[in-house]
């Protein structure tokens, strides 16, 4: 089954995974700092110079893949208990 071929597969990467997740995380650290600025409108971070606002708004992006690999990693984990 390609599901269970796969998922063997991304066990063994599992720590490139996680080193991906941390990074996101990491990255998501100023661009909390830069919407609460965007939310109550003091001008520290937001609205400073536009590329620095689409760099900061761009980090969303990031948790589209991150998502993804937590759901896999989920489903690898679950499917292995199963097994046992």
């Amino acid at each position: 089954m390609f599901l269970k071929g796969f998922l063997v597969k991304w066990e063994k990467k599992l720590t490139i995974s996680l080193g991906f997740l941390v990074i996101t995380h990491v990255a998501q650290i100023p661009h909390f700092v830069w919407g609460g600025d965007a939310l109550i409108k003091s001008g520290m971070v937001y609205n400073l110079h536009p590329v620095m606002d689409f760099v900061l708004y761009g980090i969303d992006l990031i948790e589209i893949p991150a998502i993804v690999v937590v759901v896999v990693s989920f489903v690898s984990r679950l499917r292995k208990r199963s097994e046992q």
